[in-house]
This record gives structure tokens, C-alpha cells and sequence, in this order.
């Protein structure tokens, strides 16, 4: 796997399969089966200024996420209870995923190997599983509408196409 995750852009995304935090089991393949886009983000550490920031903007702009066909998945090398507290303590209404070995996080070219924990980056995973975005350079606080911008440039081209 090459250490640059925009190679992924046009490619099936890797699937996988991580506990959430909330005790159960996601998994990638499942979830696109739904016909909505996965919006997956990587973040270092949950309860963190930075990934606190992230988070909240993703809450915040959940509704306008799915009201554009988008599901939201946070990824960590946290565990599952670092996790669920986070969500718990800052009432995420999105699933967090536990990464604890690391490899799904490698598997998206997203991983600091020094640290052991996820790069801050973000993939855009249409329902055919494709990666049709990515973004390594995100600003916490204003990434969230970032991606919802995205999304919404995707439903217009899609508008377009029809």
C-alpha cells in the first residue's frame, strides 16, 4: 500500500470491519449496501481539542450530511470505552470506530507509525464503494462543511448528469 492516500481517489475503498463504540461491529461492505455515501474520518484521539472540535462540527452538521445521502464514521486507534466516552461526553450522534491495531487506518494510508495513532484525514466513499474524495489538509473547525460543500457539489453533478 502506498503511504499517499490520495492514490485511493477512483479506487474501491478498502473494507473492513471495526468494533464501534457502542459494543457492536461495523462493517464497510454492510454499510454501502444502504445506497448512501460513508463519509469516513480519521482522527488521532478522541477527547483531544482538535478532535473535539472535528467531532462537534460533524455533529452539528449531521442533519445536512444526511439529508445529502451521507453517513458519518469517526476512526481511531482508540478503544472502544476511550470511544464511547468521548460520544457520551459530547453527545455525537454519529458512530465512532475502534482501530486499536491499526490497520485499517494503514489500509487508508492514514496512519502515524511512529505514534501508533490515525493522520487527520477524510475519504468520501460513494454507495458503489469508490473513494470519490479525499482530504488530507482539514481544519478541525471548519471541515464538516467542507465535506457537506462536497457532497452537495456531487448531488448537483449528478443532477446535471441526469
Amino acid at each position: 500500500m502506498s503511504s499517499d492516500p490520495e492514490e485511493l481517489l477512483g479506487r474501491k475503498a478498502p473494507d473492513f470491519e471495526l468494533p464501534t463504540s457502542d459494543g457492536g461491529t461495523f462493517r464497510l461492505s454492510e454499510a454501502l449496501k444502504s445506497g448512501r455515501y460513508v463519509v469516513l474520518y480519521f482522527y488521532p484521539m478522541a477527547d483531544t481539542p482538535g478532535c473535539t472540535r472535528e467531532a462537534c462540527s460533524f455533529r452539528e452538521a449531521l442533519p445536512d450530511l444526511s439529508g445529502l445521502g451521507a453517513v458519518v464514521l469517526g476512526v481511531s486507534t482508540d478503544p472502544p470505552e476511550r470511544n464511547a466516552k468521548f460520544a457520551r461526553k459530547h453527545g455525537l450522534n454519529f458512530t465512532l470506530l475502534s482501530d486499536v491495531k491499526g490497520e485499517v487506518s494503514k489500509a487508508y494510508s492514514s496512519l502515524n507509525s511512529i505514534m501508533r495513532k490515525s493522520k487527520r484525514h477524510t475519504f468520501v466513499i460513494a454507495p458503489d464503494g469508490t473513494v470519490v474524495g479525499v482530504f488530507t489538509k482539514v481544519s478541525p473547525s471548519d471541515h464538516a462543511r467542507e465535506v457537506q460543500s462536497f457532497l452537495r457539489s456531487l448531488s448537483s453533478q449528478t443532477r446535471a448528469e441526469s
